[in-house]
Order: C-alpha cells, then structure tokens, then sequence
C-alpha cells in the first residue's frame, strides 16, 4: 500500500452505495495528469463520513485533492493498450471550497 496525494477532477458524480452489512460508502472517479500530461483514471472509494460528505458535495468537473491509500492497477482497452490506473481508499478530501474555509479559520475570522 501506498500512502498517496492525488489532484484532479470529478469523473461524473460520485455515488452512495450499501454493503452487504448495511454500512455506507461513497465511490467516485478523479481524472488526474502526470507532468508528462498522461491521464490516470483514479477509483476512488470513501468510508469515513468526512470524505464521503465531501465527494458527494462536488458535481463533475470539480477540482479535487485527495489524499489515502493508493493501490496501482493496469487494465486493458479495447484496442488491447495496456493503461495504468489507481485504485484510492480517501481519507481526506481538500477542494476549493475548503480552501476559503481553512483560510478563514487559520486567520481567526468569520467568513465575510
């Protein structure tokens, strides 16, 4: 397992599921790019309340940071290519509006 920090954006909107024990998890796609500009398509899946809240949050097309466990995976497309992608398990989740709130509170204020 790999401890990562991933940016990028929602694929589509993220969704609530159920396992079979009744407990509730969120799962999401990030597109993200290397600096080579290659695209990772990232599956994203949340357990703790604070992350899922925020995934579900977001609409597509939001910019994201995540951060959590990375597992790497490779699949296959259907011209044969082999593509890597990631698999995260979110621990955190940082976006934009985040962001304000955080500056707000490190500067002692109400937001204004």
């Amino acid at each position: 397992m790999i401890d990562g920090l991933i940016a990028g954006r929602l694929m589509g909107d993220a969704s609530r599921r159920v396992d079979k024990a009744g407990r509730t998890y969120v799962v999401a796609r990030v597109l993200a790019r290397n600096k080579m500009d290659e695209e990772f398509i990232v599956n994203v899946i949340a357990f703790d309340e604070m992350p899922s809240a925020s995934l579900l949050a977001l609409a597509d097309g939001e910019a994201l940071t995540l951060s959590g466990a990375l597992t790497p995976k490779v699949w296959t497309d259907k011209q044969g290519n082999h593509r890597p992608s990631l698999d995260l398990i979110a621990v955190q989740v940082m976006t934009a509006y985040h962001v304000g709130s955080k500056q707000v509170a490190m500067d002692g204020g109400s937001p204004e």
